[in-house]
């Protein structure tokens, strides 16, 4: 029997998402061979979905579906728990079910997709012991779209006035590379330019103090148009050639982009950030008592 070490239980945690006591118990079961650990744990089926329910699930896919005319794609978010749970089958299975639902019924919203696909969420949920989430999906139609994903973690839809499918593939790959927030510096909102003008007076305060008024706006201007050409993907520099606009790129070849969408996994969810040492000494301090 292999010793069943912290940095065992502590590698069967982090690839199951399993309380670190039930990992002990499942290495100790499992005579500390952590592969076998696994498979007992999910031929168990002893977490039910609703015990699941509260946790926090952050890690997952992406994944699209572009039509084969090029004229309309899907692209949604599925959650897990564990990133180790989204290299998995059972949860491809149930990514790549999910997203020709989505697609077949041309949903534009995930609510329907999350009533649809409970039953089948319970069943992954029971067999996995992680909580599963549909989080998001979005449809786009356009005369021309593009799509790309970046392994399992990154996808971007680009839809285009003109041009072509390969073109806009390509720009969706610089999406996903460059994550503008904008598509041109029109859409960027006065707060968001009020924000960016308000922190660099804070980070600049000693470089403008004394300085004349009209120095400092110009100093607030150049600094306005810089954040305006990043976050705004018409004016950020091509990731392929940077001496070209994205922007340009597009015009150049008869197209107008008219839209860009980008998911990554886990975005804007606050994740619960564990200290595994602090809850190795709670639950021997626990046991003591």
């Amino acid at each position: 029997m292999a010793e069943i070490t912290a940095a065992l239980v502590k590698e069967l945690r982090e690839r199951t998402g399993q309380g670190m006591m039930d990992c002990k118990k499942a290495l100790t079961a499992a005579g500390g061979d952590i592969e076998k650990a696994i498979d007992d744990m999910r031929a168990a089926g002893a977490i039910k979905a609703a015990k699941k329910a509260g946790n926090i699930a952050a890690e997952g896919s992406i994944a699209v579906k572009l039509s084969d005319d090029s004229k309309a794609a899907v692209i949604i978010e599925i959650n897990s728990q564990t990133d180790f749970l989204a290299l998995q089958d059972d949860f491809k299975a149930f990514v790549a079910e999910s997203l020709e639902k989505a697609f077949a019924d041309k949903l534009t919203e995930a609510a329907p997709l999350i009533a649809a696909q409970e039953s089948a969420r319970e069943a992954l949920v029971a067999k996995c012991g992680e909580n599963v989430n549909i989080r998001r999906l979005t449809r786009v139609e356009g005369d021309v779209v593009g799509a790309y994903l970046h392994g399992h973690r990154i996808g971007v839809l680009v839809t285009l006035k003109g041009g072509s499918t390969e073109l806009a593939k390509e720009i969706a790959m610089h999406v996903a590379a460059s994550n503008p927030q904008f598509l041109n510096p029109s859409q960027v909102s006065e707060e968001a330019i009020a924000k960016e003008k308000e922190i660099f007076l804070a980070l600049n305060a000693d470089k403008i103090a004394g300085k004349p008024e009209n120095i400092v706006e110009n100093m607030v201007k150049g600094r306005i148009n810089k954040f305006l050409a990043e976050a705004s993907l018409v004016e950020q520099p091509f990731v392929k050639d940077p001496e070209v606009k994205v922007g340009d790129l597009a015009k150049k070849a008869g197209a107008e982009i008219v839209s860009f969408v980008r998911y990554e996994v886990g975005e804007g969810i606050e994740k619960v950030e564990v200290d595994f040492a602090a809850e190795v000494a709670a639950q021997l301090a626990a046991s003591k008592q």
